[in-house]
């Protein structure tokens, strides 16, 4: 017996009701918990917004329209069925937070790289074994998650990113070798870049 799970049907009307104002007075759009199989299409015409929360949904592709949203700083798509990501995902220069937990990524595309304001990055609880050595690019990269991973280990464009704080890599099959970069590297379950 296959199960067919039946997106919600979301209108314009609904989405605008999920917008509130954050405490510095930004729009933030939240769609998370709707049961959505898909991005609604009507979102797109919420492109103003700095905060778009699509997390806990079973969202299985992410549009190409997410190229619209140029003003989005935070980006939470946690806990959905996303297996790819759209290279339109480039064109988010402001997007400081990424969280793509929780999804069924097996690869990335090389122009994460290009969102140079990135700070947080989390990609943990997916099936991804390498990176793309694009992140090496990702200047303004403090935090990434990479726990519950298929890493073996420490990706080594880690390794450039001047201003990385930390690095969680927690329940990754890591095979223990030397790493070689200049900052002292604490190698446990979690790897924390001291200064």
């Amino acid at each position: 017996m296959i199960l067919e799970t039946k997106s919600k049907k979301m209108t314009l009307k609904m989405a605008q009701n999920c917008v509130e104002l954050t405490l510095d007075g930004k729009h933030r759009l939240d769609l998370s918990f709707k049961g959505v199989t898909a991005v609604p299409k009507c979102v797109q015409k919420l492109f103003h917004m700095a905060e778009v929360d699509l997390s806990r949904n079973m969202i299985r592709k992410f549009p190409d329209f997410i190229a619209q949203f140029i003003k989005m700083t935070v980006l939470d798509l946690h806990s959905n069925c996303l297996e790819e990501l759209p290279v339109a995902i480039s064109y988010l220069q402001n997007l400081k937070v990424l969280n793509l937990c929780n999804n069924r990524l097996t690869s990335l595309p090389s122009e994460l790289g290009l969102l140079n304001k990135l700070q947080t990055l989390n990609l943990g609880l997916n099936q991804l074994e390498a990176l793309p050595a694009s992140i090496g690019a990702l200047e303004e990269l403090r935090h990434i998650g990479l726990s519950d991973n298929r890493f073996t280990r420490l990706p080594g464009c880690l390794l450039k990113l001047k201003k990385l704080e930390s690095i969680k890599m927690d329940r990754n099959p890591i095979i223990a070798e030397k790493i070689p970069t200049e900052k002292p590297v604490s190698i446990s379950e979690s790897f924390y870049l001291v200064k």
